[in-house]
Formats: structure tokens, C-alpha cells, sequence
């Protein structure tokens, strides 16, 4: 009955520490080796490269259209800006120009 007793509680410690052993080894790996961990960094500096010159092609788009847009503000429009846009839009011309087409 002493040895059963005696392996039982010798059995219970080790499970315990084995889980708490588990536990720590899990955690450790996902540190090192999951989507936040320590190798993901280098994916990381990666995506922050390409989405940072992504960011500024979109930044010169922004800039060319806000240019545009305030070339046509209605308060004081750029009568080139205007004259492009209703020529190319409407499809006029004076009967004395010619017309080439750039495209």
C-alpha cells in the first residue's frame, strides 16, 4: 500500500511539472516561431518597404488629382484646365484647328 501511495504522489509531481514543462516549450515556440514572433520580423520590414513605396506612388496620385481638382475650382478655373475638359468631354473645335491626337 506504501509503494502505491508513494508512486502515486511521485506520479502526480511529475504530470505537473511535465504540463508546466509543455506549457513553457508552447509558448516559447510561438514566441520564436509564430505570426508575431521573433522570425516573422524580417517579413515584416519587408511588407513596411513595399507598402511604404506604395504609400508614395498613391501620395503623388493624391497631389496630381488635388492639382486638378483646384485647377477647376469654380471660383477661379484655369481656362486651359477648362478648355482641355470640355474639348476632349464635348468633342468641340473651331472649324480653323487642327486636332491631333495624342494617344
Amino acid at each position: 500500500m506504501y509503494k502505491k501511495e508513494a508512486l502515486f504522489t511521485l506520479a502526480r509531481s511529475v504530470v505537473g511539472k511535465a504540463f508546466a514543462v509543455i506549457v513553457i516549450a508552447f509558448f516559447g515556440g510561438y514566441a520564436l516561431f509564430g505570426a508575431n514572433g521573433v522570425f516573422a520580423w524580417g517579413d515584416y520590414s519587408q511588407r513596411l518597404g513595399a507598402r511604404r513605396i506604395h504609400l508614395q506612388q498613391l501620395e503623388r496620385e493624391k497631389a496630381r488629382l488635388t492639382n486638378r481638382v483646384m485647377l477647376l475650382d469654380p471660383r477661379h478655373a484655369n481656362p486651359d484646365m477648362v478648355d482641355e475638359l470640355v474639348r476632349r468631354d464635348l468633342g468641340l473645335a473651331r472649324p480653323d484647328e487642327v486636332i491631333i491626337p495624342l494617344d
